[in-house]
């Protein structure tokens, strides 16, 4: 068994609650495509990889450290898996740690592994305005004001190369990377409960 005192990703420092909130957007957008498999790039604390393990969903994890015993150590950027191995490859906050040139080359690794889709999530440092309002007789109205201007944060400090919003990383790049990778953009916005975190779900064309 892993020894969970060891794992830096057991930190509430790391993980505020607006982040658990993340979790579970993985969660739903990884079971909501109806996987055979999935492919979970980058270990962190295996809330994900455990909760779609007791949905009934075969999971494989990757990540270049050995110490977080993943099922197979490596890089994205060269994966030892078989080609279209996987229904949905999920690399959630992974890979803004890759130089901009190797982000290139993971999103065509995640596009070989990959049978039909990936989700992934990459930070985003722009000013968010998120709100999320509870109406009489209506449901949930949940949605974000995005504003072009970054705020601060400790791309540095967290092991960050760069993130969307930073000069020269704007998301339409970020797109434009995926689509010469040979992806469909299915969707992609930032999460009500933590902006900071912007999803795509894509498709294999």
């Amino acid at each position: 068994m892993q020894d969970n005192k060891k794992n830096k990703y057991y930190n509430f420092k790391y993980e505020p609650l607006p982040r658990w909130c993340s979790y579970w957007y993985q969660i739903h957008e990884v079971l909501s495509l109806q996987p055979e498999n999935v492919l979970e790039i980058g270990v962190g604390n295996r809330i994900v990889s455990e909760y779609l393990k007791h949905s009934n969903t075969a999971v494989t994890t990757l990540d270049i450290d050995a110490s977080l015993q993943p099922d197979v150590v490596a890089s994205v950027i060269a994966m030892p898996v078989p080609d279209k191995s996987y229904s949905v490859v999920l690399a959630a906050e992974i890979l803004e740690h890759l130089s901009f040139e190797d982000l290139k080359k993971a999103l065509k690794e995640i596009y070989r592994a990959s049978k039909d889709y990936a989700v992934i999530s990459l930070p985003d440092c722009r000013r968010i305005i998120a709100v999320s309002i509870k109406l009489p007789l209506f449901n949930w109205m949940r949605f974000v004001i995005k504003i072009p201007f970054s705020r601060q944060s400790k791309t540095e400090d967290a092991g960050h190369f760069w993130e969307i919003g930073k000069k020269g990383y704007s998301v339409s790049r970020i797109k434009k990377e995926m689509r010469n990778a040979e992806f469909e953009i299915l969707k992609d916005y930032n999460i009500v409960e933590y902006p900071y975190h912007h999803f795509f779900i894509l498709k294999k064309k």
